[in-house]
């Protein structure tokens, strides 16, 4: 088996606030094989984005390593990190509030190309956005237009043409979809499924949708409160989920065919503060299955099954 393109080991990532350190990453550990998607799911505040902004250092880690390519990235500085990021992009989640408004549609999928310096001329820089254009889908009358004159579909658009200006290896989005309609979401995740096939581009996909995530990830990472829960072949996780979290959040992925019903878990109990947590399993409050261990150490990620990680005390 090949090296990984990105190695996550015990990756911690807190913030000082007046009550404590509130642990929004803590201790995640996993790995991203080339060419591959692992998803990454959870509610909100669980972390998830903190993870990827990390993991892309436009948030500096607390502790932990973070492999890319086999190299240390942790400890990179200007132009070492620069030249990192070429390697590894972001779509973010709002693709309106992350673009510029002042500046043009073609500005925008240009910036990176110029600040890089990867264009000849202005000539040469013109030619590859509108190349780039074509890449995503978006008409090339679009270019002198602003963000605000596009809907959300074609203003996502630009978000992944700019993310592929550099070329990367890797990206990681952050609930692309999310904001935009269902046939809008469809359309940009073929999009994202073929250039990956067509540039063996690997993704880190960061969702709160299972059903998305079940059909775009090769692999599935569930999130709670800082800490990897569970993690296994997507096609595994929804077959046998074995963390009682993973089950509550599948049994309230609706059902399409209204003869059949699924059994929803309804999650009772407070959830922890992030702060200042205690060393027991984070998930103990909520949990129909808690016993006395629960309560005394945290469990950790372990296999169960080949390739099915959990972090469950009465799996471990």
């Amino acid at each position: 088996m090949s090296e990984p393109i990105l190695q996550v080991k015990k990756l911690n990532k807190y913030f000082k606030t007046k009550r404590g350190l509130l642990h929004a990453v803590d201790g995640v550990s996993f790995d991203l094989e080339f060419g591959k998607t692992l998803g990454v799911v959870g509610e909100s505040g669980c972390g998830k984005s903190t993870l990827g902004r990390t993991i892309i250092r436009l948030l500096e880690p607390t502790g932990g390593e973070i492999y890319f390519e086999g190299k240390d990235i942790t400890k990179l500085k200007g132009k070492a990190l620069i030249n990192f990021r070429k390697n590894i992009q972001m779509v973010f989640q709002d693709p309106f509030s992350s673009l510029d408004p002042r500046m043009s549609v073609g500005q925008i999928i240009a910036e990176p190309i110029n600040l890089h310096k990867l264009a000849k001329d202005k000539e040469d820089v013109e030619r590859r956005t509108l190349e780039l254009m074509d890449t995503v889908g978006l008409a090339q009358r679009w270019y002198g237009s602003y963000p605000h004159q596009l809907d959300g579909g074609r203003r996502q658009r630009i978000g992944i043409a700019r993310a592929l200006a550099l070329k990367p290896k890797m990206i990681i989005c952050d609930e692309p979809v999310s904001a935009l309609d269902v046939s809008i979401q469809a359309q940009i995740l073929n999009l994202l499924k073929e250039l990956q096939e067509t540039r063996n581009i690997s993704y880190l996909f960061i969702t709160h949708d299972l059903s998305v995530v079940y059909n775009f990830s090769d692999d599935i990472a569930v999130m709670y409160l800082g800490k990897l829960v569970e993690k296994a072949p997507a096609e595994e996780l929804f077959r046998n989920p074995i963390h009682p979290y993973t089950k509550a959040l599948l049994s309230a992925i609706p059902v399409p065919d209204i003869n059949k019903k699924r059994q929803r878990i309804i999650l009772e109990g407070e959830v922890f503060s992030p702060i200042n947590l205690p060393d027991e399993c984070r998930f103990r409050a909520r949990c129909n299955l808690r016993f006395d261990m629960c309560a005394k150490h945290e469990p950790e990620l372990k296999e169960v099954e080949p390739n099915h990680f959990v972090a469950c005390w009465a799996n471990n």
